[in-house]
C-alpha cells in the first residue's frame, strides 16, 4: 500500500519544516505527520519524535502538538502511552474513512490495492442503493435522474464536464434510495479517490459514450421498478468503468509475461 524503502523502525524519522507557516496549525501538523506515516517515512512500530523536537520542527507550541497527536490517535495512526512515547500503528488499524488518512493512502497506493477495494465497496453499496431507488424513488426523483442522463448525452464530447455531471447522476440515484448512510460513505471515499489521476485516468469521448450507454441501462431498470435489474446494471457499470480507467500494474523486477 505504501511506497517501500521510505524508512525502517530503526531509522530516525525524517521530518521537513514548513517553508511557510500555515494558518490552521494543528490540522497542518496532522496532515504532515499523516503523510509521513502513510508514505512509510515513519513506519509502523516506530516512535514519533518527542514533543520538543516536534515543536521545533513545525514551529508550534506544545498545545498544538498535543492536539495533533490526539487527532492522529483518533484516526488510528498512532498509539500514545505514558512513559513509552507515541508509536505508529500497523496500517490495518488506520481509519480509511477519515478523509485525511484516505487521501494520503490513495496518494501512495502504487499498486492500486486500496483503489481496487474502494471500487469494490462502491460497487456493492451503489448497487444496493440502485435497488432501493427502484423501489422508493418518486416520479420527481426519476425525472431528475432522466434529466441528468440527457445532460450527459450532450456532454459526451466534453469529458471534463461529463465527469462532473456523472458524479451528480450517481449522487441523485443515491438520494432517491433514501439510504443516507450509504450515500455518506460513498461521498467520502469517492471524493478522495477522484482527487488522484490513478483513479480518474484520462477519459475520452469514446469512454464517455460507453459509460452513458451503461447509465441508460440503469435508468431503464429504475423506470421499470426492477430492483434486481437496477442493482445488476449499476454493478456492471461501475466495474466496467474502472476496468477502462485502471492503469495496469507496473512490471516487477525479474518478472515477465
Amino acid at each position: 500500500m505504501a511506497k517501500s524503502g521510505k524508512g525502517s523502525v530503526g531509522d530516525p524519522p525524517v521530518l521537513t519544516p514548513w517553508p511557510k507557516r500555515p494558518t490552521r496549525l494543528a490540522h497542518a501538523v496532522v496532515e504532515s505527520l499523516t503523510d509521513s506515516i502513510v508514505s512509510g517515512a515513519i513506519p509502523p512500530g516506530s516512535t514519533l519524535p518527542v514533543e520538543p523536537e516536534l515543536c521545533e520542527t513545525f514551529g508550534v507550541s506544545r498545545i498544538t502538538i498535543r492536539e495533533a497527536v490526539k487527532s492522529l490517535e483518533a484516526k488510528g495512526l498512532v498509539r500514545a502511552r505514558q512513559g513509552s512515547g507515541t508509536t505508529v500503528t500497523p496500517s490495518e488499524e488506520w481509519n480509511l474513512l477519515d478523509p485525511v488518512v484516505l487521501a494520503a493512502t490513495v496518494q501512495y497506493d502504487d499498486e492500486l490495492v486500496v483503489l481496487d477495494h474502494l471500487v469494490g465497496v462502491r460497487s456493492a453499496l451503489e448497487a444496493q442503493m440502485a435497488a432501493q431507488a427502484a423501489e422508493l424513488a418518486t416520479d420527481d426523483d426519476l425525472r431528475e435522474v432522466g434529466r441528468l442522463l440527457d445532460r450527459l448525452d450532450e456532454e459526451i464530447a466534453t469529458p471534463a464536464r461529463f465527469i462532473e455531471t456523472d458524479v451528480l447522476f450517481h449522487d441523485r440515484i443515491m438520494q432517491a434510495s433514501r439510504n443516507r448512510l450509504g450515500r455518506s460513505i460513498i461521498r467520502t471515499v469517492h471524493t478522495q479517490a477522484r482527487s488522484t489521476f490513478l483513479y480518474t485516468g484520462t477519459p475520452d469521448g469514446h469512454a464517455c459514450e460507453q459509460a452513458n450507454a451503461e447509465h441508460r441501462r440503469i435508468v431503464e431498470r429504475l423506470l421499470a421498478r426492477d430492483a434486481q435489474g437496477a442493482a445488476q446494471a449499476m454493478t456492471a457499470h461501475i466495474e466496467a468503468a474502472w476496468s477502462r480507467r485502471r492503469i495496469p500494474h507496473p512490471p516487477q523486477p525479474g518478472l515477465t509475461g
